[in-house]
């Protein structure tokens, strides 16, 4: 599985393409202005969200429910990168977010 850190995805900036797998209470309250949110819980229903064409940046809280989405977006031929350190690191690295 490839993965990147909040640094490097905050390099990519707005051409990139994230999925926030986290609960929408938690996407609501802080996120990447430009993600989209797919909580790992509907991924299963809602896979046919996630582009075909990549590379898609998974993000999650910490990077635990990241790397369990990635793996099964990768099983159904996704071309995902699991973004390590998740929100908590993207936002403590005071990288743009919106909230509420």
């Amino acid at each position: 599985m490839q993965t990147i850190d909040t640094k490097q995805l905050a390099e990519l900036g707005e051409q990139a393409t994230v999925i926030d797998v986290r609960e929408r209470d938690e996407f609501s309250a802080v996120r990447i202005p430009w993600a989209s949110n797919v909580p790992l819980s509907e991924l299963v229903e809602r896979v046919e969200e996630v582009p075909e064409n990549g590379p898609v940046y998974v993000i999650c809280a910490a990077g635990v429910r990241s790397e369990r989405a990635a793996t099964y977006l990768e099983q159904q031929g996704k071309p995902v990168v699991n973004v390590l350190g998740g929100m908590s690191e993207w936002a403590g690295s005071d990288l743009p977010v919106e909230r509420g």
